[in-house]
């Protein structure tokens, strides 16, 4: 049965967008089909994360019932299924996010698992893409400012009626500043369902356009990526059988392997 899965956090800068593209192209790893929707009209990300900026046909053109949202997609080299947001403030002031639970049949038609780039924040536009979820999933930072707004996000799901499948925890760098695992999981009550370390491979990768998961499959952020995925889908997956090579990571390095 087709779901659909949004990706939201309380606060902007938490990695959500990057969160969103690398659990879908993780899910596509696994072979699974695959839609990521930007559901982000305010400040749409998903497409210039994925080297589809600028598209001729948008979420924004269905929602003014335009066209039909099979034509709003685009396929990821990495193999997934993406339908952006236009990055035009005309097309914005012209886009209601409040119909976005109106085609949400359409969009279990397009593909069985929909992952869904939901705007940052508290506001209307966040509201109206959790309207649209089957389940929710909770990005954050192990930082206080950034627990304290996700836990005002589950108190928005909790409004809507949403369930949440659990926490993603991310640029996690085990040190004595950041709040532990623990008192996350303490302080917001939800299943925690992976943590991401900070690497310097999801900035190549966000410069390069293309999923860390897709482009460096073996990396540390990778891998936790994958994990979570393998939860959510209930496939096996171990990572450390997927680690990279502390020698192949010594030549790269050094230039003497790409």
């Amino acid at each position: 049965m087709a779901r659909i899965i949004v990706i939201t956090s309380g606060k902007g800068g938490v990695g959500k967008t990057t969160t969103a593209i690398n659990l879908a192209a993780a899910m596509n790893h696994f072979g699974k089909d695959v839609l990521i929707i930007d559901g982000n009209f305010s400040t749409p990300n998903v497409g210039i994360h994925l080297n589809a900026a600028e598209v001729p046909i948008s979420l924004n053109h269905i929602l003014k019932g335009k066209v039909d949202p099979l034509e709003a997609v685009y396929e990821h080299e990495s193999g997934m299924k993406v339908m952006p947001s236009s990055l035009s403030i005309k097309e914005l002031k012209r886009t209601k996010s409040e119909r976005l639970k109106d085609f949400k049949d359409q969009f279990k038609n397009i593909s069985e698992n929909i992952i869904v780039d939901c705007a940052a924040g508290l506001g209307n536009e966040a509201s109206h893409a959790i309207e649209m979820a089957d389940e929710l999933i909770i990005v954050t930072n192990p930082e206080m400012p950034a627990v304290t707004d996700a836990l005002k996000a589950v108190k928005l799901a909790e409004q809507l009626k949403k369930p949440i499948m659990g926490i993603i925890v991310t640029r996690v760098r085990k040190d004595k500043i950041e709040v532990s695992s623990e008192v996350v999981k303490e302080m917001i009550e939800i299943p925690i369902l992976g943590m991401v370390p900070e690497d310097e491979y999801v900035r190549k990768s966000i410069s390069i356009k293309s999923p860390v998961v897709h482009f460096y499959p073996r990396s540390r952020a990778a891998r936790a990526y994958k994990e979570i995925a393998a939860k959510i889908l209930d496939v096996p997956y171990n990572s450390k059988k997927d680690q990279e090579r502390i020698i192949r990571r010594l030549l790269q390095k050094l230039g003497l392997r790409s």
